[in-house]
Parts: C-alpha cells; structure tokens; sequence
C-alpha cells in the first residue's frame, strides 16, 4: 500500500470520526442545560414535528396519517424555539469561521492569519455598535454589523489597489489601517453610549455570544454563509497552487490573482455572516485549522471539509461549557481565547514550522 492510499485511508478515517464525534456532540447539546432533556423526549420531540410537517402532506394524497407522541409544550418550545436554532448557529459559525482561516492561511501563506485579518470582525463590531447605541433591536444590529464587515473589506480592497508593493503585503496593510480606524469608531460610540444600559450591551456584544440565537437569525446567515462556504469547498484545490509564482500557475492554467480574491471575498462573506449573529469570537479560524493540519496535512482538497467540521465541533463544545460551566452565561469570545491564547504561544516557539 502507497503512502497515497495510507493518506487517503486517514483522511477517510479522521471525517467519519470528526462527523461521528458532531452527530454525538449534537446530541449532548440539545440534552444539557438548565432544563434535561433526554435522549428519547428528544426523538419524541422530532418525531412529532416531523408528523406535524407531513401528514398534511399525507392525508391529501393517501388519506394516511403518522401516529405521533404528545410531547410537552415546554419540551417543545425549549427543542424549537431556543436549543435547536442555538445548536444549528453554534455548528454554522464554527464551520464558517474555521473554514475561513484555513482559507486565509492559504492565500496569505501565513500561518497566523484569522478570520480578522482584514478588518471584517472590527468592521462588523462597529457597525454592531452603532446599531446598539442607536438602539435599533436585535435584528437590525445583525443587518449592521454585516454591511460594516462588508464594507470595511470593500475598503480594504480599495485601498490595496491603490498601494504600491506586493499584493498580499497591500492587502494585509491596508486591512491593519481599516481595523484600527473601525476600532477607533467603536471606541467612540461607546465614549458616548449611555453607561448604564448600552455600553454594557455594546461590551457583551464584543465578547461573543449564542444567547440570542433565534430561527430567524438562521435565516438572515444561512445564505450568505452557504454562498461563501460551497465556492470555498468547490475551488479548494486551487488554494493549494497559491503557493506557486503567478507564472507558474499560469502554466497549469490557473489565474491566480482570480483565484485569490475569489477566496478573500467567499472567506470574507462568511466571517462576516457569522460574526453579525455571534458578536467577535476569536481564535476559532486560528487553532482549528492548524489542528486539523495536524490530523490531515496541508493539501487543502482534504484540510479544508475537515477544517470545516472541526470548527462545527469545536464551536459547539465551547458553546456548552459557555452556557453550562457557571449558572451565568458565560461569553464564548472569553472561553476561545482561554484556548486559544496557550496554543498561540506554543505554535510561535515552534519556529521550524511556523516560518
């Protein structure tokens, strides 16, 4: 057997234990809590919203009705209502954010880039901000702080085009100048917010948090998070090929400033998906993809699904500590830098793979 085979065996291998380990992590979740719910009220739970969903279906077409349990309107509403759109969100946003790091690292060819490189986490916490001060409800807040990460890429792009140099170097330059003037806006509108009711609603936003996770939040992301996630997955070999000199990918016949901006924006309209309905949670596109490294290599035909789902788990795990460890929430952006900051430090005293 080849090491190509052995390769392809292990990566086969580390999916199926990744996706086993999502389903069983699913599971916990919608379990663990304030109010338990077992394992069978929860196939109860699905069952009978399955039964409400298609014998509607059923009795105009064969006169046939599925046999449903009665499930307790409590448990129904904890299911649907609050568990199930924060258990889906929790995957999301992890898948999102690990997928876009891994992305960033590869067109960059840095290791320590993240998902915020570019200026669209501070960005979104700006736009974020004004919508609190203005207070513009939930659903307005996610709508600014989308459009702000979005522009401040737009910005960045802009200004790279017009700065002289390397076109990586431009991009990450011009990223650093718009993230200290968002950071710069956001500093203000929370010198001016009012300290006893929006400032401290400004600051847990900035922390990070899946406690407002509602199904119409779902629906806000869910587009643009697939629109940049499926040309990610579909263009992912060609990541591999930014390591090479423009000429010499020119040669295998692959455009490469193309594809680089490719993976900048669907990279971008992730993060900035996620980060309007999760507030700035760091360090997830940062540890994620290097473990998955790890696990699979550097070819991203194979880091980047495992990538993906190794964000959805990580996220999803964080979330229950987040929401179990203590009897208040505690915000997710803290629990990911606690990890996240001690695998910063050792990655950086590993100079021999880090460079």
């Amino acid at each position: 057997m080849n090491e190509r085979q052995i390769s392809a065996k292990r990566y086969a291998l580390v999916v199926i234990l990744l996706t086993l380990l999502l389903v069983a992590a699913v599971f916990v979740s919608f379990g663990i809590g304030r109010y338990k719910i077992t394992p069978a009220t929860l196939l109860e739970a699905v069952w009978a919203k399955f039964a409400e969903k298609v014998n509607p279906l059923l009795t105009k077409l064969f006169h046939l009705r599925i046999v449903a349990p009665e499930v307790n309107v409590s448990v129904n509403a904890i299911v649907w209502n609050s568990r199930f759109p924060r258990v889906i969100m929790a995957c999301l946003v992890g898948c999102c954010l690990s997928g876009a790091g891994a992305s960033y690292q590869g067109v960059f060819q840095n290791p320590m880039a993240s998902p915020d490189i570019l200026g669209a986490s501070s960005g979104a916490g700006m736009g974020a901000s004004l919508a609190i001060l203005l207070q513009l409800g939930a659903k307005m807040t996610m709508v600014f702080a989308f459009v702000a990460s979005i522009g401040a890429i737009a910005l960045v792009m802009l200004v790279s085009r017009a700065a002289r140099g390397s076109r990586v170097l431009r991009i990450i330059l011009a990223g650093i100048m718009v993230s200290s003037l968002c950071n710069a806006v956001t500093s203000f509108i929370k010198l001016i917010a009012d300290p006893n009711n929006i400032l401290p609603a400004i600051t847990f936003w900035m922390m990070g948090s899946l406690a407002k996770t509602r199904a119409s939040s779902l629906g806000f992301t869910m587009l643009p998070m697939a629109a940049g996630i499926i040309p990610l997955i579909l263009i992912r070999w060609r990541i591999n090929l930014l390591t090479l000199s423009d000429d010499e990918a020119k040669t295998m016949g692959v455009n490469v400033p193309r594809v680089r901006l490719t993976v900048i924006v669907c990279a971008t309209l992730v993060t900035a998906a996620a980060v309007s309905v999760s507030g700035l949670i760091g360090w997830v596109g940062l540890v994620v993809p290097h473990l998955c490294r790890k696990l699979v290599g550097s070819n991203y035909k194979r880091l980047l699904p495992v990538s993906l789902i190794g964000g959805a788990v990580f996220m999803l795990l964080v979330d229950d500590v987040s929401r179990n460890l203590l009897r208040t929430e505690i915000p997710i952006g803290i629990l990911t830098a606690v990890i996240g900051a001690p695998f910063f430090l050792w990655l950086i005293t590993r100079k021999s793979e880090v460079v």
